[in-house]
This record gives structure tokens, sequence and C-alpha cells, in this order.
């Protein structure tokens, strides 16, 4: 691109988003967003670098993306960093992918600024990535500020599973019998034992690299979440791109909203 057309970018941009943010109605905003960050590697091989850069360069663009959603009153944001399907990479490629992990969410626990919740089978990790997601969940408990879910060994089909699981285990801890157990069961009793138990429902998911697939991404939470699906590999992601997602979401009719153990509630816009 023409340096005029770099210049000229970098004085309009600026104020494109203040307008964006301006606009931004203040009662259509989402409460928890759900990002897929997607497009490391093809980011990497686009600019001719190898897959540790465009991981480091993506883990580099995740205190921004915070920063952003706190600006828009965003409450929740689950991260999905690694899923379980990626934990079969290759070991050249995975070592130093955990390792970028772990350095980034010690940084994110460092700055004291957000509450970090790891989600995911943990246990399928290596015991000392484990140990640091786990450890800087312990040094932010007590921070009030946003709460960032940290998906890492993380898979939809895996998590339901788990739930189904820890269901099962609890009820036979109290002596309730499979019958009884199945005649009382419901959704509820399941979204109880997901690893975001607690926490509302994510309205809008966002996925990068021009991917329009969930793979797997928060399958039951997503049930009633709008999408947006932006071209930008995940390291090339702007502050207009989010603003961008945002603005999409409030301009649609949005028929569900979830309550934090309550079922879908139907809520008709004008």
């Amino acid at each position: 691109m023409a340096d005029w057309k770099k210049g000229l970018r970098r004085v309009l941009y600026p104020a494109y988003e203040a307008r964006l943010a301006r606009r931004l109605p203040g009662d259509r905003l989402p409460k928890h967003v759900g990002v897929m960050l997607d497009g490391n590697r093809r980011w990497a091989r686009a600019v001719g670098r190898d897959s540790a850069e465009g991981h480091r360069a993506g883990a580099a663009n995740i205190e921004p993306l915070l920063q952003w959603c706190e600006e828009v009153g965003v409450e929740v944001v689950t991260l999905w960093l690694l899923s379980t399907d990626n934990l079969n990479r290759p070991a050249d490629e995975l070592t130093p992918l955990l390792a970028i992990i772990e350095d980034v969410v010690d940084a994110l626990a460092d700055a004291g600024r957000w509450r970090l919740n790891p989600v995911g089978a943990l246990d399928l990790l290596p015991s000392d990535t484990a140990r640091r997601l786990k450890a800087a969940a312990d040094r932010t408990r007590d921070v009030d500020g946003l709460v960032v879910n940290i998906a890492v060994g993380y898979g939809g089909r895996r998590e339901i599973a788990d739930a189904v699981r820890s269901l099962l285990v609890e009820h036979a801890a109290r002596g309730t019998s499979l019958e009884e157990l199945a005649a009382t069961l419901d959704v509820d009793h399941i979204a109880e034992h997901l690893y975001t138990r607690g926490q509302p429902d994510p309205d809008l998911v966002i996925r990068t690299s021009g991917e329009q697939r969930l793979g797997g991404f928060l399958l039951w939470q997503s049930a009633h979440s709008e999408f947006y699906f932006c071209e930008a590999y995940w390291p090339d992601f702007r502050r207009v791109d989010f603003l961008r997602a945002i603005r999409a979401y409030a301009e649609r009719e949005r028929r569900f909203r979830w309550r934090v153990g309550k079922p879908a509630v139907r809520e008709a816009r004008s």
C-alpha cells in the first residue's frame, strides 16, 4: 500500500472508531462475549514468519481486546485459546504454544485488573500448564473486574460430557437412583455443572479469520447467541473490528436472552 494511503488510514480510523463508539446504543450491548482467536498460523504464513511468531502476535492482542470490552461494559469474556483437538498437534508446535499461553495468562494475572477463570479439561494438559492456569485464577480470585474465561484444552462436546459425568457423580454420592434422576433431570441441572456455571450465556460470539463455523465452541451456552464472523486474522483484529461486531449485535433483533440459572426468556424488540 502506498505511504499516503497508510497515512490517510492512520488519520481517518481513529475518527471512525470514535464515531462508532459514540453511536452504540447503551441498552443493547452484550454482557458476555465469546471470542474464537483464529488465524494466528495463517497470519504468520502470510507475513513469512513461523507459527510460534503468529501465536505470540495473537497473544499480544488479548490485552487490548479486554480493554475494548471494558470500554463498552462487557462483564464476561470467554477466550478460546486452545481446543482439545489442538492437543494432538506435533510436540514441536504444541510445546511453544503452551508456553506462550502460560506467559500471556501470567501477564494478565499480573495486571491485577481481570478475574481469570480457566475453563476446559485441565486434566488433559501438561501438569505445569494446568498448575499455572490454576495459580492465575487463585491470584485474581478477589479482583472486582471483568471476568475472563481462559478456554484451554476446551471442547464443547467434552464440556457437556464432563458436566453429565459431574452430575452423575454428585447424585450417586447423594444416593439418588438412576430412575429418580431421570424423572427430575432438566437442562438447568446440566447447566449447573458446565465449566461456565453461574455465568450468563454468551450474547455474542466472534470468530476471526473468515471461518464461519463454531468448531465446538460453547456448544451448550451458545444456543441463543448472536454470531459475528470477521475476515481479519486474529493478530490483525483491531478496535474498529471489535466495534463493528458490537454494532452488528446491537442492530439485531434479540428474541431470546438468557438469565443465569433460568430458561430463555423471549424478548421481542421493536
